[in-house]
């Protein structure tokens, strides 16, 4: 049975994916730190239900922790290493930058540092489409040039994608970075839209609606996600060689970063319009201008996905959305 080790096994995506790699047949070692940045009891919750499978252990420590990614790595040898433990969320941080320096930055080093020491088979690692930045033109591409990030968040993640590539480059990790694209669904994270959404509208408070609703977002179904991931795991990047000019695969190291989203730029009153629908409330929408470090679009071209794995994320917005408010009724029983 191979190991994969994942950190922020705890996290929204986290959860999920360490539930896939646990139905493939996967013995699966998760990390986290159960951070308060949200409720610690849905974390908790999530971490409950995977410990019912007896080929899945759960370390709570923080991957910044000095040697403690070292020492496990040294234990439990692992196969596969799927890196997701980090500080999320443009907003917060403007407000906290530190916690982003020390979980996304110093935390990824200490899992190259344990990685370059006792190599895994394939190291994936969690990026994000706000790396993209001011990039105009859609939709992204992962050649296209990621130099002008407008939130801290982003800049770390980007740092984080750089650092990679270096230890790949010098000693032959074989990397993939994979780059999300606002990712929803059942057990998701209460600081994001869907989450804030369905439960004002539920209650009949008034929703923030940012750029006063002129914003498009490619919204990624979690279940697409982590089936997109599960297959790169299979297809680490070689030292030579890759699938056409659409390759972002680095000349000089067996390292590439692959977008994951649903390749679709939905408006954000389209999205609205679906849970209204799925709830069967009409929301109160309360217009904002746009907020510091955010951007109006994201979109991807997640072709080079397509051909690595053969899979293309397509759960659209009223079947995603609708599974949510579903699971959000049941779990809050509202």
């Amino acid at each position: 049975m191979r190991t994969v080790l994942v950190t922020g096994s705890s996290g929204f995506i986290g959860y999920h994916l360490v539930r896939r790699l646990l139905a493939a047949g996967f013995r699966v070692v998760g990390v986290d730190n159960l951070s308060d940045y949200y409720d610690v009891t849905l974390k908790r919750r999530r971490q409950s239900h995977l410990l019912q499978n007896p080929n899945f252990r759960i370390v709570n420590d923080a991957v910044e922790s000095p040697c403690l990614l070292m020492t496990l790595f040294q234990q439990e040898k692992p196969d596969i290493v799927i890196h997701l433990a980090a500080q999320a969320g443009v907003r917060y941080s403007i407000e906290n930058p530190r916690s982003y320096l020390e979980s996304n930055i110093v935390g990824t080093f200490e899992l190259l540092e344990a990685a370059r020491t006792h190599p895994p088979e394939h190291l994936l690692l969690a990026s994000t489409s706000s790396v993209y930045g001011a990039n105009e033109e859609m939709p992204y591409r992962e050649t296209d040039k990621a130099d002008h990030q407008l939130s801290f968040y982003a800049a770390t993640k980007k740092s984080t994608e750089a650092m990679a590539h270096s230890y790949a480059h010098l000693f032959g990790l074989r990397t993939t970075v994979f780059r999300f694209f606002t990712v929803y669904g059942p057990w998701g994270r209460p600081d994001m839209a869907l989450f804030k959404f369905t439960k004002a509208i539920l209650r009949g408070e008034p929703i923030d609606v940012y750029n006063h609703g002129d914003m498009k977002r490619d919204f990624t179904y979690i279940d697409d996600l982590v089936e997109g991931i599960r297959l790169l795991v299979d297809v680490p990047p070689g030292e030579n060689g890759g699938v056409g000019d659409h390759d972002s695969k680095s000349p000089v190291a067996p390292w590439r970063i692959v977008n994951i989203g649903n390749s679709q730029a939905v408006q954000l009153t389209d999205f609205i319009a679906a849970i209204e629908e799925a709830t069967e409330r009409t929301a109160h929408r309360n217009l904002l201008p746009m907020q510091p470090g955010d951007v109006p679009a994201t979109w991807a071209e997640a072709g080079l996905l397509k051909s690595l794995t053969d899979y293309a994320p397509a759960t659209s917005v009223r079947e995603g959305v609708r599974k949510f408010v579903a699971w959000y009724r049941d779990y809050y029983q509202v």
